[in-house]
């Protein structure tokens, strides 16, 4: 049986001038707004010149407008205590508050401040390409986040979806205030942008809120119609079968394991669900118990998924001693084939459903979860599904077609990347040189 759903208002939507779209939700019961600004672009956008340029801007924006400083812009959120921040994805970009239900005015004009009327000042993009080549040296020091660019780098190739959020510290610093200006004012454009809100709030005022706050940017685009969502080009960028070392004097080796997924278009978004939460997302996953519980050979072991537009990924990282890795990615490797040949029983189906209905259902006592669960849906589908909806297509998962999936996916050659301390390919044990 499926969890009581939290008591929400319907999710509203209105189309504004220029082509945004806006999405609320009310949620009776709470004191607080989360609100977004969510922009359809991200670094699959960018060329390779532009490398990094989304995640630049995430930084840029924030350090001053034509009516607001830097420090004003940061004074203004703390003085109702909220929280006003951003994030950079490889298909959007969102910059998001979270205030008090008595603050949304100021939150909806603080964002769109910030994402329309930006300075971009020469002196702070120096300042702040400082700050990203320190982010990027940041993530060379976490064995796990340079793990993760490393295997899409695999995985994808050439493909802009290979390529790092962050972008290189040869494109940060190669890049202009004039390309970062150029891309800011080409692609933030208000066709692309989906305000997404869910709190304690009234649509109709959000509504008044937003249309004056983007009035001027929309002007720019009278009469557009809102960008509908990202399609596959019809390209597969996924390879199959690729190995990747990054050596790094760490006291661990971090390995990913995987294979191409579909993209998020194809059908069986459930089916993946449910097979990666029983293979390696909770506690009673095989691959936690398999790996660390029965052979104590990792600390942390999960399993993972990815869906764009283009391609996806299923993927395996653990984390162990050096010497014992031969080991991990050969129990690993078992069990991607046993779940491949048998796929998995129904108590295994039965509590990977049961846990991807109670993440879901809790996710929503949560108003920032709410909003991005509704920016997400609208860019990424241009429609929103109901809790219910989704509760509904997770129960319908059998396990007849978890096994149809387990054998197209993991049958498929595995691509591994590794970081850790060897110094050479032949220098990895025979599991990882067997892919």
């Amino acid at each position: 049986m499926s969890p009581e759903l939290p008591a929400a208002e319907p999710v509203r939507r209105s189309e504004l001038p220029g082509g945004v779209r806006l999405i609320t939700e009310s949620v009776p019961g709470v004191r607080s707004v989360a609100i977004g600004i969510w922009i359809g672009i991200g670094s699959v956008d960018e060329t390779a010149r532009q490398a990094g340029a989304a995640h630049f801007l995430e930084h840029l924006l924030f350090k001053g407008t034509r009516r607001r400083s830097a420090a004003g812009i940061a004074e203004e959120m703390d003085a109702v205590g909220g929280e006003l921040n951003a994030f950079t994805a490889k298909e959007h970009t969102c910059y998001y508050a979270h205030v008090l239900d008595t603050d949304v005015a100021l939150a909806v004009d603080l964002l769109a401040d910030v994402v329309t009327d930006a300075e971009l000042a020469r002196a702070d993009v120096e300042l702040e390409r400082g700050v990203v080549l320190e982010e990027i040296s940041m993530r060379d020091d976490d064995p796990e986040d340079l793990l993760g660019d490393l295997f899409d780098q695999t995985l994808f190739g050439d493909h802009p979806l290979g390529r790092p959020v962050i972008g290189s510290e040869e494109s940060i610093r190669a890049m202009s205030r004039e390309t970062l200006h150029a891309f800011w004012r080409g692609e933030y454009t208000t066709p692309r942008m989906v305000v997404a809100a869910a709190g304690n709030l009234d649509h109709d005022r959000v509504a008044e809120l937003v249309a004056a706050a983007l009035g001027r940017a929309a002007r720019e685009h009278t009469g557009a119609a809102p960008r509908p969502p990202r399609v596959a080009t019809g390209t597969r960028p996924a390879r199959s079968g690729a190995l990747a070392l990054q050596t790094d004097e760490s006291e661990q080796a971090h390995v990913m394991l995987g294979v191409p997924a579909p993209g998020r278009h194809a059908p069986g978004r459930p089916v993946l669900a449910v097979l990666n939460a029983a293979l390696g997302g909770g506690l009673s996953s095989r691959l936690f118990q398999q790996v660390r519980e029965q052979r104590g050979l990792a600390y942390q072991v999960y399993s993972s998924t990815v869906r764009y537009a283009d391609a996806g990924a299923l993927s395996v990282y653990a984390g162990c001693a050096p010497e014992r890795l031969g080991e991990v990615v050969a129990v690993v490797r078992d069990v991607l084939g046993t779940v491949a040949a048998d796929g998995l029983t129904e108590a295994e189906v039965a509590r990977a459903k049961g846990s991807l209905r109670g993440g879901l259902v809790l996710g929503c006592e949560d108003t920032a979860s709410r909003m991005n669960r509704l920016g997400r849906a609208e860019l990424d589908h241009g429609r929103q599904r109901s809790v219910a909806e989704s509760l509904a297509r997770i129960d319908a998962v059998t396990p007849e077609q978890v096994g149809a999936l387990a054998e197209e996916l993991l049958d498929q050659p595995l691509t591994a990347a590794v970081v850790g301390p060897f110094g050479d390919p032949s220098d990895l044990p025979g599991p990882l040189r067997g892919l």
